[in-house]
């Protein structure tokens, strides 16, 4: 067999496989018998085998997934992942509905596409030329993992598009998803797992999380795994104007589409078709807490812009949770990786939808207070598909005499450090950087990229060196030598030379970026950059009134708290004063005469959306560069809104107060 006829056969026998698989799997509607499939499939594997160099990752064979990881990756989505805005019932929806309809008389003849909102794992895949070459988690919107290989042992993720037909792909294509677990899958998988005597899970949407987060692609590929895709996040080709034509077009390519979707012809059609749902959702195969509602019309959706970050052309309408009665047995206080001390509830254990509660989340201390939450209180628990349930009050006509009131601490439970109240904030906080139940998130700030840039002092390192007790501080890494990394475990020299080389050469980083590592609650780039170029030092800075921080462009009051707050501990001076021991002590230096003549000198922008040419931190640093200040909030001090595709509220609010707005070229025409 010549290599063309070769290469024509085992692309034959790919396209085959992945139709078959997309009948099966997709369609429920297979063609072929099991044993027609695994003789295709045997044949192209035999190919495979004697042809190694002609294996693609797209291949069927692929989807036995890769070798097991060490650790998942971190990738940056190329547009954010966005939530939804909830609403609870009828009034919620109209209220929504009016905000919008104020913002723009045409939604009063927008339609409107209902779906599902599924209670799973929200993936983001990426398709180039028709391959499938990434797969992520939401994460935090902007950045999630990479789960490529866990993803492609999911029968219902296409390998390669179009599936059939002849439809062209785009050169790149990025959608969103579901991963859920169907209930009946669900049921079987924990008897299977009863029967050879191993722990079974306790819901669904927390088994099929977990198993795409498995290091082990072979441990997900044994699980039930569902995929169901609905939105499209960057397409390389234009794509339909309407959500219902989007679902289309996605299921002509190949994508697993969920077969339930409504269309309502107005917004009151759309709550009674919500209503309507109701009690029919229990019927459906998978758990769904809601209805997600959508407008049709993508275009008049984009308009609409988004609320903080929540898109303004659709929302969740979320049916009631669940809620069971239980006593308050104690109330814990926890202090996070960033300091927030968090109250727990401690609970008589009770089952609500088939899962053993112990604990459940006070929200805050002030929900305490205003709720007269007691210890030994009798207190409603709710759970909606939360991970943690939460309390909703107590019963007070149940109360007999003995229960306490809960007194907040003055103190942090980890290290005694007097508790930060911030001004129109509910958190209370540790504001101790050498604070034990912070330190090592503390030292991972201090070392990020955005701050210090210490290459090569992770998240595992970081965890070494503090159980070690050779840093308490970040001022601790100054006085790291060769002799106490060799001690560690898997320190070799080079590693140690290299990772002492990366923390002197912080030492050259400038003012605002040892601002962002001190980790001030509040104070990002854009702020430590603003009292940087101010206070020039960390002497003038630590000196600093609230007065005279709140007069600068883009100091709150809260952020001015802040700040004078974390230099008023005794263990953050102490940790200033050994960096200054050790070498350690920039200062902004300054050049008027070069600020003077700057095109920008005296000019505030905000930048929103994206420019054409400029990400958002070119573009901020072309603003610096040419003496503007950048600012994260539109006020009355902003000089300029730098408006680029797909605004957020910022736009909004700049023409409400009557701001300027540029686009990128008048940016540049402002510079020349």
């Amino acid at each position: 067999m010549g290599e063309d006829e070769l290469r024509k056969q085992i692309e034959t026998l790919r396209e085959q496989l992945h139709y078959h698989n997309y009948r099966y799997h997709t369609l429920d509607a297979p063609i072929i018998s099991d044993y027609e499939y695994d003789q295709l499939y045997k044949r192209l594997k035999e190919l495979e085998s004697a042809h190694p160099e002609l294996v693609t990752p797209d291949s069927p064979t692929q989807r036995s997934g890769g070798q097991p990881l060490d650790k998942f990756r971190k990738v940056e989505h190329p547009t954010a992942v966005l939530s939804l805005a909830n609403g609870f019932g009828r009034q919620d929806t109209l209220d929504w509905y009016e905000r919008i309809l104020r913002l723009d008389p045409n939604v009063a003849h927008a339609d409107y596409v209902l779906e599902p909102k599924l209670d799973g794992l929200t993936v983001v895949l990426t398709y180039e030329h028709g391959s499938f070459t990434l797969g992520a988690t939401r994460g935090d919107g902007l950045v999630g993992e990479d789960i490529t290989e866990n993803l492609k042992t999911v029968p219902m993720v296409p390998l390669r598009i179009p599936v059939s037909g002849n439809t062209p792909p785009p050169a790149r294509l990025v959608v969103r998803g579901e991963i859920i677990i169907f209930k009946d899958d669900f049921a079987r998988l924990n008897a299977e797992l009863e029967q050879r005597g191993e722990k079974t899970y306790l819901n669904p949407r927390n088994t099929a999380a977990g198993s795409l987060r498995q290091l082990d692609p072979s441990i997900t590929a044994r699980r039930p795994l569902k995929l169901y895709v609905y939105q499209i996040l960057e397409s390389s080709r234009e794509t339909p104007d309407t959500q219902s034509a989007i679902l289309d077009y996605l299921q002509e390519l190949g994508f697993p589409v969920n077969p339930l979707r409504w269309h309502a012809e107005n917004i009151e059609q759309a709550v009674q078709i919500c209503e309507s749902l109701a009690e029919i959702r229990h019927t459906w195969p998978y758990d769904a807490d809601g209805v997600v509602i959508k407008m049709n019309n993508q275009t008049l959706a984009r308009r609409l812009g988004f609320s903080g970050k929540d898109p303004r052309g659709a929302l969740a309408y979320k049916y009631p949770g669940q809620e069971v009665e239980t006593t308050l047995l104690d109330i814990q206080v926890n202090v996070g990786r960033t300091g927030v001390l968090t109250p727990l509830a401690v609970l008589k254990p009770v089952s609500i939808g088939g899962v053993i509660v112990r604990q459940a989340t006070l929200h805050n201390f002030d929900f305490i207070r205003e709720k007269d939450i007691r210890i030994g209180d009798q207190v409603l628990l709710k759970r909606a598909g939360e991970v943690i349930p939460y309390i909703l009050g107590p019963l007070p006509e149940k109360r007999v005499g003995t229960e306490e009131p809960f007194k907040i601490p003055t103190e942090c439970p980890s290290c005694a450090s007097p508790i930060q109240k911030v001004p129109d904030e509910v958190a209370y906080y540790c504001v101790n950087s050498s604070c034990p139940a912070q330190l090592a998130r503390n030292i991972e700030n201090f070392a990020s990229r955005n701050a210090l840039d210490i290459s090569g002092l992770g998240p595992q390192i970081v965890a070494q060196l503090v159980e070690s007790g050779l840093v308490r501080s970040a001022a601790d890494l100054y006085t790291l030598n060769r002799e106490d990394l060799l001690r560690l475990d898997k320190f070799g020299e080079k590693k140690a030379d290299n990772l002492l080389q990366a923390i002197e050469t912080s030492k050259k980083q400038p003012l605002e970026r040892l601002i962002i590592g001190l980790g001030i609650h509040g104070v990002g780039e854009v702020a430590a950059r603003k009292l940087a170029r101010t206070f020039r030092s960390l002497d003038a800075l630590s000196r600093a009134s609230l007065e005279e921080l709140t007069t600068l462009e883009g100091i709150g009051p809260s952020i001015a708290a802040s700040v004078t707050g974390w230099f008023a501990q005794a263990h953050n001076q102490e940790m200033l004063h050994k960096l200054r021991e050790n070498g350690f002590w920039p200062q902004e230096k300054e050049d008027a005469e070069k600020s003077a003549a700057q095109p920008l000198n005296g000019l505030t922008f905000v930048v929103t959306g994206t420019l054409p040419t400029l990400s958002r931190e070119q573009a901020e640093q072309l603003i610096l560069e040419n003496g503007g200040n950048v600012s994260s909030s539109v006020s009355k001090k902003t000089s300029y809104l730098l408006l680029g595709e797909n605004p957020g509220s910022k736009y909004a609010k700049a023409l409400e107060l009557g701001i300027p707005i540029l686009d990128e070229a008048g940016l540049r025409g402002l510079i020349v």
